[in-house]
């Protein structure tokens, strides 16, 4: 009797959740916004017809990434950001990469010698070096080339972990300058440039150093009032330089992933409020930067991502665009007797279970936009405030399944979502 009694339970249970899926389903069907497809070049037709309220009404537009390794995230995110550009006059487009990546690259966008490959070598993060976003910058560079300089498109920096030849950038302008600061003073950028970052240990380097380097921001400051003359531009960039440098000097000192959150939420307030000349931009970064809620506050010090603090900040004005996908191709690096040795491809042909894909995937829809807003005010909320697994992954690619699916809410981590069914790997080969 007591076995008969739980195979009715479990059957009963398998009947209620194929039920309330095929009910997400049907509604996904019915209300999710088809993106007709992941060419960064064609309109965003439908959207443009059925643009949720919250979105057409804001202004700071994160958009993230499963993956860092992402063909179709890529394109689907140019093709947004070049939407944005066209219908919403978002002109200032921030990345997840350094402030030594932004001259080349803005230097470029606005007619500036070079090709894509010298332009591409400008990125600190490996997986910018692809087709898809050169592309991207390439198209920058020709809607620019029509427009006056306060119509352009311009390129801005966000990340604090790659400080390369700041030093020399601040070192150059102090001795065209001969703004009077010691030699002493000076090789404290030197040193914290040179600094490596030891993750899991602890230092004081924040506490020796960052003082030295206000003094030498305070005596910038202190020459550039006595000097009515000067390019206040280049005093500005060399000050901003050296703000980058204090925060990574931070980062040093406080690695936690919180901490890098917090500098460069801190970078694109300053970004928003001094470069954006109507206080929009675009942010491309991946999903656990851009989404409201957080990944874990590992610290304990009640420090949160870059999204969370942008959404606490802003309000509805700034609004998260999470992605995710059910199939296809992801790298990963191989790992043999414990070392590092190149990468490896990783096939799917199914979305892994027990995860939000696993549902989302059994739309008729190849590749489509979810306005959370809408869906939690409907039959089927239950489905997207339910704990479930999302894949997640950074510059390594894929792992295993314990490093790279993790328990999410979409109903408190974004506030659209875009699903790709299959997913390829970005192309790395710029000679194509």
């Amino acid at each position: 009797m007591k076995k008969n009694y739980l195979i009715f339970v479990i059957l009963f249970s398998l009947f209620n959740i194929n039920g309330q899926n095929n009910k997400t389903i049907k509604w996904i069907n019915e209300n999710a916004i088809e993106i007709e497809d992941a060419n960064p070049d064609s309109e965003l037709i439908v959207f443009k017809n059925n643009t949720p309220n919250k979105f057409a009404n804001a202004k700071v537009f994160g958009f993230g990434e499963a993956t860092h390794h992402g063909k179709e995230f890529f394109n689907l995110k140019a093709k947004f950001f070049k939407y944005l550009v066209k219908n919403h006059h978002v002109k200032t487009f921030i990345m997840e990469e350094s402030f030594p990546s932004e001259s080349g690259i803005n230097e470029w966008i606005s007619g500036g010698k070079g090709d894509i490959k010298t332009i591409a070598n400008n990125f600190s993060i490996g997986p910018w070096y692809c087709i898809e976003i050169v592309n991207l910058i390439k198209w920058m560079r020709d809607y620019n080339s029509t427009k006056n300089k306060d119509e352009q498109v311009y390129f801005y920096g966000m990340d604090i972990q790659y400080v390369k030849n700041i030093n020399l950038k601040i070192r150059d302008f102090v001795l065209r300058k001969k703004i009077p600061i010691r030699e002493e003073l000076l090789i404290t950028l030197d040193k914290c440039v040179n600094k490596k970052v030891e993750y899991g240990k602890k230092s004081n380097w924040e506490e020796i150093q960052t003082p030295k380097l206000n003094e030498i921001e305070n005596i910038l400051i202190e020459f550039q009032k006595k000097s009515t003359n000067e390019n206040i531009s280049e005093f500005n960039s060399a000050i901003r330089a050296l703000n980058y440098l204090k925060k990574y000097t931070y980062y040093v000192q406080n690695h936690y992933s919180q901490d890098r959150d917090l500098k460069m939420y801190e970078n694109v307030k300053w970004i928003i409020e001094n470069k954006s000349k109507n206080g929009k931009a675009f942010i491309w970064a991946h999903n656990e930067h851009i989404n409201n809620k957080g990944f874990g506050n590992y610290s304990k010090r009640n420090i949160y991502n870059l999204g969370r603090q942008l959404k606490e900040f802003y309000k509805n004005e700034y609004y998260s665009v999470g992605f995710d996908f059910g199939s296809g191709t992801i790298p990963g690096i191989k790992v043999e007797n414990g070392k590092l040795n190149g990468w490896k491809q990783f096939k799917f042909k199914k979305p892994f279970n027990s995860t939000y894909a696993e549902t989302l995937f059994k739309s008729n829809l190849d590749i489509y936009f979810i306005d959370l807003n809408k869906a939690l005010n409907s039959n089927i909320k239950s489905f997207f405030k339910k704990t479930s697994k999302q894949f997640n992954s950074g510059g390594n690619g894929f792992q295993s399944k314990k490093n790279n699916l993790m328990n999410k809410k979409y109903s408190e981590i974004y506030d659209g979502l875009i699903f790709v069914k299959n997913l390829s790997i970005s192309n790395s080969n710029l000679n194509e």
